[in-house]
């Protein structure tokens, strides 16, 4: 039920994230305005130039999109929903001020798609916290969609798509226009309607003659045939890239009948640089600037009205040119309505974006599917091997371990000697097993000068969470590779409790150490307290959940798990076979949960409670105990042996 939930929220809040971020992607000029709207209301108005709102605009719709997308592939999934509920936390106390003060008369969230009062985007919001608020308590609920291997694909294909809408966008003109004013508007209809009373978005729309003072918006709508009207909201800040075409336009409707009118929000100060700037003829009208900026995303922009119809828009940087412009618009494809549908674009989209991803999703699920179906093959064949009767030879699937931890014990010429005697013998007599050692930081350089690391690794006790800097006292993971180790112990108890090694500290250690290269053995297990209380399962899965369940596949099977009971370790008491067998078969187990069972049947797990060699032969004989993580037994060569040649036994 708990995974329904967070998968219910999950898609909930991937689908409004995703909605959100298209609508303001390809309307990037409106999602500016509103911001601009909000800077006002905080008295902040002229504070950011445009550069900066333009980028913010974009900035947030790729955000808003990006995070419906990981959401919905269930990609990064701690990192995605932390986002989102940041995001709403920030979102719900805004929209509260919204609605309890009205500064505004919507939040825009949506853009013109869907305009919601702000109460309504209040209550919206609260419902989306709460769905953000289980999602990130239980991330790990989410079912992915694609592996994690795959994610990348996901991840740089969404960024650059919404970019690349924004972008062209911002160039040309949105790709969905929401607004009262899109192509194919019978904008003389509404108008007329408005005029008689109907609660529709054109009471603002007006075209007064800036040259006597005339209205001449009904003489313009009712035209019979096509009017050219250049939009620009603010002459000051229009883009004058394009004056050539522009006034190319000009002599083009002069010569064919059609009235071109100016419509701006500016002066008559700013009309006449205009006109001294371009050249300009056409007289101009005085509109509203907010219906300007409504009627086109572009300063200047270029209308074209068929019987009060909208038949075309232009941005300044798309303008026709003198090929488009070569035969009147009765008989030009310009001067009918573009066959580029609502449905085409939709059309467009799904083959640009969704197909690609879908056919992703699909051949991922089919390749981990095949998987499966290898893996369970595989299994079966070698069920069938280990139930032959025949067959006396148990097939291992995994490594064979015995590992050493000298704890702070002797000094560099004891430790030497050591490690020399346990060369020459393991050299002389070939373990059946993988040995390692692991030795205080200043044996490390020596040790490994003369020992044969075919038969025995070398690893160390402890590394840093920090790369390097100034940390007095640490040996960063980089500093025990260039000795020579092979390994490095993370976790173990006594770190814990000593040194008060929290998860966190630990998931950076072992991520540091496998970037230089190191093998880790990562200790958990639980304490006697624990142990009574029959939480020894709760506290080792916390342990991996906290520290390495966090890595990828192909790094966790890099990682040699020991199970360190701290009820045993140098007190003498040792778990009875069968009570480490439960407990190694539980962690595969978790691990099975996690990374599937192949991973899980590849994982080495050590038993570390005060293994010797009287118990070793009983323990390493449980099929999900692979060694051990001998502390005080691995002092002397012959104790230590004694544990190695267990498994001969």
């Amino acid at each position: 039920m708990k995974r329904v939930v967070v998968n219910i929220c999950r898609l909930l809040l991937a689908v409004v994230f995703i909605l959100s971020g298209f609508v303001k992607a390809v309307d990037p000029k409106g999602t500016q305005y509103k911001i601009e709207d909000y800077l006002q209301a905080w008295q902040l108005g002229g504070l950011l130039p445009d550069v900066a709102t333009i980028m913010l605009s974009v900035g947030l719709s790729t955000l808003e999109f990006s995070i419906g997308i990981f959401l919905l592939f269930a990609i990064r999934r701690r990192l995605s929903s932390r986002l989102s509920l940041l995001m709403l936390a920030v979102m719900t106390p805004l929209t509260l001020w919204l609605a309890l003060t009205d500064p505004i008369t919507d939040c825009g969230c949506f853009g013109d798609a869907l305009v919601l009062s702000n109460w309504q985007t209040f209550w919206k919001n609260v419902v989306l916290l709460a769905a953000a608020i289980v999602v990130s308590c239980w991330p790990k609920e989410m079912i992915r969609f694609v592996s994690k291997t795959n994610q990348w694909i996901v991840v740089n294909y969404t960024i650059l798509f919404i970019l690349a809408i924004a972008g062209w966008s911002l160039y040309d003109r949105p790709q969905f226009d929401f607004r009262p004013y899109h192509i194919g508007t019978n904008l003389q209809e509404g108008w007329q309607r408005t005029m008689e009373g109907e609660d529709l978005p054109y009471a603002e729309f007006f075209l007064s003659r800036v040259d006597n003072g005339e209205d001449i918006t009904e003489q313009v709508l009712n035209h019979e045939g096509y009017t050219f009207l250049l939009v620009s909201p603010h002459l000051e800040q229009a883009d004058d890239s394009q004056l050539d075409l522009i006034n190319q336009m000009y002599e083009y409707a002069q010569d064919n009948g059609y009235p071109f009118y100016g419509m701006t929000a500016s002066g008559q100060q700013a009309i006449d640089r205009w006109r001294d700037m371009t050249g300009a003829e056409y007289p101009f009208c005085q509109t509203d600037d907010i219906t300007l900026k409504t009627i086109i995303r572009s300063n200047p922009g270029l209308l074209l009205l068929k019987d009060g119809i909208i038949v075309r828009k232009w941005s300044h940087n798309l303008l026709p040119d003198e090929y488009d412009l070569s035969e009147p618009l009765e008989t030009s494809e310009l001067g009918q309505l573009p066959d580029d549908s609502v449905m085409r674009r939709i059309v467009m989209l799904l083959l640009w974006f969704v197909l690609p991803l879908a056919l992703l999703t699909i051949a991922d699920r089919l390749w981990a599917w095949t998987r499966w179906i290898r893996r369970k093959d595989g299994s079966e064949e070698e069920e069938k091997e280990n139930n032959n009767p025949n067959l006396n030879i148990k097939k291992e699937m995994r490594k064979k371990i015995v590992a050493g931890n000298w704890k702070m014990n002797m000094n560099l010429q004891d430790g030497i000697a050591l490690a020399k005697e346990l060369n020459e013998t393991l050299k002389a007599e070939k373990p059946n097993c993988g040995v390692v050692i692991c030795t205080p930081f200043i044996h490390l350089a020596s040790i490994a000068q003369f020992l044969d690391q075919d038969i025995i690794g070398l690893g160390a006790e402890n590394c840093a969470d920090k790369e390097k800097g100034a940390f007095t006292g640490e040996v960063s993971a980089e500093m025990v590779k260039s000795t020579g180790a092979q390994y490095v112990i993370l976790g173990h108890s006594e770190r814990r409790e000593y040194y008060k090694e929290t998860p966190e500290i630990l998931k950076e250690k072992v991520l540091l150490a496998q970037k230089n290269g190191l093998k880790v053995i990562f200790c958990i297990g639980e304490s006697k307290a624990e142990r009574e209380a029959g939480k020894q399962n709760e506290v080792v899965k916390a342990e991996l959940e906290g520290s390495v369940f966090n890595l990828p596949e192909e790094d966790f099977r890099k990682i040699v798990i020991a199970y360190e009971p701290i009820w045993a370790i140098g007190t003498g008491l040792t778990a009875t076979a069968e009570q480490a067998e439960e407990i190694h078969a539980y962690i595969r187990s978790i691990i099975a949960e996690k990374y599937g069972e192949a991973v899980a049947e590849d994982t080495t797990i050590l038993y570390g409670g005060s293994c010797k060699a009287s118990n070793a032969p009983e323990l390493f004989a449980k099929p999900d105990i692979d060694g051990g993580l001998i502390g005080g037994a691995s002092l002397k060569c012959a104790d230590f042996k004694g544990i190695i040649d267990a498994w001969k036994k």
